[in-house]
């Protein structure tokens, strides 16, 4: 099982090993923009997409990163492969729509075609080109993989395999999950933000935050020192702190179950839990209506067992999930720029590219909730892509509206060349974490 427990102790880790003075000028500098470019974007495996959305041959999705175009696409062998978005004749764009289908990609320009296995299949008019090696003049591939429902694309034809680069405790742990039997779920989010993306990492990195940008979650999250455990899989790393009502040894049980309720204004999908979290209150009532627990039991526990229970009756198959991980979401961390919060039954990602543009100052973020369903009622409740084009346009819920609106005040405060370095704190272990592998792709000290 994943539990807390198999998680380290904050306690336990030197930190002397990260850095935690950072400086400002990676947020900024169009020079450094350019070397996270060449260093990071076109060495690393991401996330393109989710293997579901390609479901047939002949089904195909454009990537772009940065000013670089990839196509990928289904085969008739049903196998998932990446290509170089460019005709080997000419160059010219294959596909300049988001997705499509087709039996086969054709050129515009001259008319060239290639097979969904990207060999070059025919050429227009033969006899004014001339005799040609068409095993020679394939569409250029590109490493694509798949994990946990994800496509994932690596730019670099020489990359080391996926599943090296995940590693098999990132694998086992996050297979526990069924990620790939999730469905999106009322959010599935790209757009642009005025900020650099390491500023989106960042700050979904840590819960210290929390104070100033989402004070009605301390009712609900209970900030103790030390509390936080930590996983750290190569470039990888997961964060946790137990889901716990504020003070709970203070507070009475009924103030405890209140602030449950108050959950799904921030947490919406934990109302779907709430129905048997109020019967399985309600039967532990005496005759005076006041709550009375069992040996061992408390609100916390109480969620948790409503939470297991209405995730089996669905049909999910949590028996290989701990008991924290039915309340406690998981702070995952894939690099370069993947997050995510995840707990049985339903996760939370956000991916945040350098904007196309290079400007060091924006970038791009996608931002999707996933909930597990039974396969009969994925495809009608599954929430239709939104690309915003108007900014401040899309009503985000709660706490992630607030951090949108965080987000661009850092970046505005980062261009200040008074401000060499950022300063972390112990409660940012996790930001430390992420610039200690990004000064590793990125040859800094």
């Amino acid at each position: 099982m994943t539990a807390i427990a198999t998680l380290t102790p904050v306690s336990e880790i030197d930190l002397a090993q990260f850095p935690w003075a950072i400086p400002t000028d990676r947020y900024v500098s169009p020079e450094i923009a350019q070397r996270e470019r060449e260093a990071i974007w076109m060495k690393c495996w991401q996330i393109a997409g989710r293997a579901d959305e390609l479901p047939n041959p002949g089904d195909w999705k454009r990537h772009q990163v940065l000013d670089q175009s990839f196509v990928i696409v289904r085969g008739k062998d049903g196998k998932l492969r990446g290509f170089v978005n460019a005709c080997r004749h000419r160059g010219n764009i294959l596909c300049d729509g988001a997705k499509g289908h087709t039996p086969k990609f054709t050129c515009p320009y001259h008319l060239w075609t290639y097979d969904l296995d990207g060999s070059l299949f025919a050429v227009a008019r033969p006899d004014l080109v001339g005799p040609i090696d068409k095993a020679e003049h394939g569409l250029i591939e590109v490493p694509v993989d798949t994990a946990f429902g994800f496509i994932f694309l690596n730019p670099d034809a020489g990359a080391a395999p996926l599943a090296e680069y995940l590693t098999a405790e990132v694998t086992e742990r996050l297979d526990a999950y069924k990620l790939g039997e999730m469905t999106p779920v009322g959010l599935d989010v790209r757009e642009e933000l005025d900020c650099n993306w390491k500023v989106v990492i960042d700050a979904f990195s840590e819960g210290y935050h929390i104070i100033g940008v989402h004070p009605e979650l301390l009712k609900v999250i209970d900030l103790q020192a030390g509390n936080s455990r930590h996983g750290m899989f190569g470039d990888h790393g997961c964060a946790v702190s137990p889901f716990e009502v504020k003070d709970a040894a203070n507070a009475s049980l009924d103030e405890q179950v209140q602030a449950i309720r108050d959950l799904p204004s921030t947490f919406p999908t934990v109302a779907e839990v709430l129905p048997l979290f109020e019967t399985m209150i309600a039967a532990r009532r005496d005759g005076d209506g006041a709550l009375v627990l069992g040996d061992g039991e408390t609100v916390r526990t109480i969620l948790q067992q409503a939470t297991r229970q209405t995730l089996t009756a669905k049909g999910l198959d949590v028996s290989t999930l701990a008991d924290d991980q039915m309340s406690d979401n998981q702070g995952w961390f894939l690099f370069p720029n993947f997050f995510m919060t995840i707990r049985a039954g339903e996760a939370t990602t956000i991916m945040a590219w350098p904007h196309p543009s290079g400007d060091p100052g924006k970038c791009v973020w996608h931002v999707t909730a996933y909930m597990w369903l039974p396969e009969a009622l994925r495809s009608q409740y599954r929430a239709q892509p939104v690309t915003v084009t108007e900014r401040g346009t899309f009503p985000y819920f709660l706490a992630l509206q607030q951090d949108y609106d965080q987000m661009p005040r850092q970046q505005a405060g980062l261009r200040n060349e008074g401000l060499t370095h950022l300063s972390l704190v112990r409660e940012e272990l996790s930001v430390a974490r992420f610039h200690r592998v990004w000064n590793r792709w990125m040859g800094a000290g």
